[in-house]
Formats: C-alpha cells, structure tokens, sequence
C-alpha cells in the first residue's frame, strides 16, 4: 500500500513530464499563432505619445519562449502535487477501479473542469486581443469558473459514490444528467467575456490559438494521468519485475 508520501512523490514526477511535454506543444503548436497575433498587434497604428516610450522589448522572443516552457514544467509540478493529494482522497470513492483507470479519470475530469468548461464560456485569446483595464475583473470570473467546475467534479463524484447500490447504467445516466445540468445553469449564470474581438484580428489566427491552447492544456492533464497512473498501478510494476526476468 502507498503512503500519501509515495503518491505524492509520484505525483510530482508526473507533473514535471506532462509539463515538459505540454511545453513542447506549446513550443511547437501555440507559437504559431501567438506570432501571428503579434504581427497583427505590431501592425496597428501606434497610440499617441506612445513613440516617446518605446524602447523595443526587455526581454526577446526566444528567451519567453524558453520561459514559456519552463513555466509549463514548474506549472506541471505544482498540479501534480495537487493530483496526487486529490487522488489519494478519491480512493474511498472507487474502489473497485484499478489505479490507473482512476488516474485517468480524474485527470479527465479534472481536465473538464479546470479547462475545458472555462474554455467554452471564456475561451483563451491571443495577444492583441483583451482591454488591460479588465484583466482583473475577467481574472477573477475564470478563476470562480474553474471553482465551480471543480466542484460540480467533486458532486458529480459524490453522487456516484452515494448511488452506488444503483445498477451501473443508471447510475451513469444518472450522474451524466446531473452535471449537464450543473453544467448549463453554471454557463447562463456567468456573465460573457467583458473584452469584444478586434475587427483586425483574423479568426482563423484566434481559433487557432484556442483550440492550441487547449492542446496544451489537454496534454497536461492528459500526461499527468497516464504517467501518474503507471507510476501507481502496482499491476505495471508486476509487469515490469516480470519482463525483466
């Protein structure tokens, strides 16, 4: 039996890979359309007054670049401490799942909370697009999103468990209703984005932005569960120790 120290160690591992390969998607498909929206952003007129205070970029390209893949490992690391607590409380949930099934759904589900529920009400924009005086209050409503998604996951786990005396497709159905209504209410409830779409900005430089961004996204949480739930899943272990005699 793993103690929450083991899980936790495992967890962090997990994290620093998916990160770095989420980092490496991140390198080679957002940069594209991040680039792009730059062009787009380099090529409106200049505001008046804002030649006196341009003096080129602190900091070029390649070296964001590279902090941009950094950031996604340390990113990684510090969701894959959060994974491994999470997943050591979700034991007495399931227990009849083997640790790697339960792995990969709560990072599926984790993956549907977190990002893809904010990323249909407010989907990620690139450069050149967003009011600086509302990144504040937009902060706030995708952070509050992501709470809310989060706790329809741990309803949604809940009631499952509760209506485990039920007969799996109807517990099933029953729980797929539940959190496609919490679901909806939670998306009439939201206000929409306060930040309107530049006329100048191509719609194919925005949506390739978003759904690479959410590949990114997806490859974190994809990563950690698969990584994490071979690390956990005493049956790969067995069949590692079994291969190598």
């Amino acid at each position: 039996m793993l103690t929450y120290r083991d899980h936790l160690v495992r967890g962090l591992a997990a994290g620093g890979v998916s990160g770095l390969l989420a980092g490496l998607v991140g390198l080679v498909v957002v940069e594209a359309p991040i680039r792009a929206a730059l062009a787009v952003e380099e090529a409106r007129p200049a505001a008046p007054g804002a030649g006196d205070h341009d003096h080129g970029e602190l900091v070029g390209r390649g070296v964001q670049v590279f902090g941009g893949v950094l950031a996604a490992v340390v990113v990684g690391v510090a969701v894959g401490a959060l994974f491994a607590t999470a997943y050591a409380g979700s034991r007495r949930w399931f227990p009849d799942r083997p640790p790697f099934s339960r792995a990969v759904w709560l990072a599926a589900a984790a993956f549907g909370a977190a990002a893809l529920l904010p990323a249909v009400k407010y989907p990620a924009n690139p450069p050149a697009v967003g009011d600086p005086e509302t990144v504040g209050y937009r902060t706030v409503l995708y952070l509050a999103l992501i709470a809310s998604g989060l706790l329809i996951a741990f309803g949604a786990s809940w009631l499952a468990s509760r209506l485990g005396h039920w007969s799996p497709p109807l517990r099933t159905t029953a729980v797929a209703l539940a959190v496609v209504a919490a679901v909806t209410l939670v998306l009439l409830l939201f206000p929409a984005a306060p930040d309107a779409i530049p006329e100048d900005m191509p719609s194919g430089v925005l949506w390739d932005f978003r759904l690479a961004s959410l590949a990114e996204t997806a490859t974190l949480w994809l990563g950690l569960g698969v990584v994490f739930g071979l690390l956990v899943d005493p049956a790969v272990r067995r069949t590692d120790r079994l291969s190598a005699v």
